[in-house]
């Protein structure tokens, strides 16, 4: 087989790389480890900067993201029994987030690829990225019970961390930078309509809270959990208590409880592997960098990469110049320690240390009462949140 860019992984990043590039003529391959109905129901997080929403209107996916998802103007603090709302557009000039779950997400741009893109081979396991530092790289994988090979002008790692695209770039190139936190969070879907109509960031000595959602009538929640804790531990109850405690406030706001169909704990961490680019191999996404999901910025980081690859090979394609393909990592890091800094900002100004002092818990509270009185933090909260320029 034989393409311009040979993408590994059908995840969100994957799949809208595919898009973007026909758009603009060029011709891929995508190879995806898992089957169809697998990439399709896998549950990640589901909130989509200003910016993710743009580009996927402008790919064309955007039809039920505007139908079924969920434009949030805001989000809420909690802290010592009280609430402060940040107001996004008020902020930004007028920038949102909106509500929709990955899952949809694949959904949408698999139907658009399957549709009018190039090939899409799923159950394909990428086996090895070879000679990434030719310009004749090769992916061989496995399809269908027999080994291949893919050749390639580009080879773009959408695989996730344990892919095998970033393993191509040799030791001595490599720099990574890692922070693995001593907490969890412990996630539950509920069949119950969101208690509130935005989502909810408590910060409680007890531990984080967070009150999500999927839909008008499914609600997604999360509890700070110590790191390695078996969501077995905890009965339904527990969790519908505990939840109570952590979001408690002084008016008689109330979180309604109902049946807990999903319980799972995430790990959190933070990482970065630089650089972004060895040869004609781009990394993207999860493959690159891992941010802990206080920050929301996992999916909107990996759609900013891929966009940024796809606008430098089109310049490359129109112009004849490798300027920006040559720029393609040194650009994305900037985005994506921007988004690290915030991510690891919003983690320590949320979560409780297993041994935190009482110095440190004041300066929590403090941090978060400086957001609430200065519109200069929470603009800059409000800036971060909605998103950072794509690509």
């Amino acid at each position: 087989m034989r393409t311009t860019v040979g993408i590994i992984g059908a995840g969100p990043a994957g799949l809208l790389l595919a898009r973007l590039l026909t758009d603009a003529g060029i011709d891929s391959v995508v190879l995806e480890s898992r089957d169809r109905v697998y990439v399709e129901q896998r549950q990640r997080a589901g909130i989509l900067e200003q910016g993710t929403v743009d580009v996927l209107r402008a790919a064309g996916a955007g039809a039920r993201m505007d139908h079924e998802g969920l434009r949030h103007d805001g989000i809420e603090l909690r802290y010592d029994r009280t609430r402060h709302r940040v107001d996004f557009p008020a902020l930004t000039g007028g920038r949102s987030v909106m509500v929709y779950a990955q899952t949809e997400v694949c959904k949408d741009l698999i139907a658009l690829q399957l549709k009018d893109g190039g090939p899409l081979l799923f159950e394909a396991e990428g086996l090895a990225v070879e000679d990434a530092d030719s310009d004749r790289p090769r992916i061989r994988f496995r399809h269908e019970g027999r080994e291949d090979v893919l050749e390639c002008d580009y080879v773009v790692g959408c695989d996730g961390f344990w892919g095998v695209a970033r393993q191509a770039i040799p030791a001595s190139v490599t720099r990574t930078f890692e922070r693995t936190y001593p907490f969890a969070w412990l996630g539950i879907l509920a069949d119950v309509p969101p208690s509130h109509d935005e989502l909810v960031y408590a910060r409680h000595d007890r531990g984080f809270a967070l009150l999500s959602m999927r839909s008008p009538s499914v609600s997604r929640l999360y509890l700070q959990v110590p790191e390695g804790t078996d969501p077995k531990e905890w009965s339904d109850d527990a969790i519908w208590a505990e939840l109570e405690r952590r979001f408690e406030t002084d008016d008689d706001w109330r979180l309604e409880r109902g049946p807990i169909t999903q319980k799972s704990v995430t790990p959190m961490r933070s990482y970065v592997h630089e650089p972004m680019r060895y040869g004609r191999l781009f990394l993207a996404g999860d493959a690159a960098h891992i941010v802990p999901p206080t920050g929301a910025k996992g999916l909107n980081l990996a759609v900013g990469d891929v966009v940024t690859f796809a606008r430098a090979l089109t310049y490359e394609k129109e112009i004849g110049s490798a300027e920006l393909l040559d720029a393609y990592s040194a650009q994305c890091l900037r985005r994506v320690w921007q988004a690290e800094r915030f991510s690891y900002d919003m983690t320590t100004l949320l979560h409780r240390a297993p041994d935190a002092t009482p110095f440190e818990d004041r300066l929590q509270l403090a941090r978060l009462a400086r957001i609430a009185s200065s519109r200069a933090a929470e603009t800059e909260l409000a800036e971060a949140y909605t998103g950072f320029p794509v690509g």
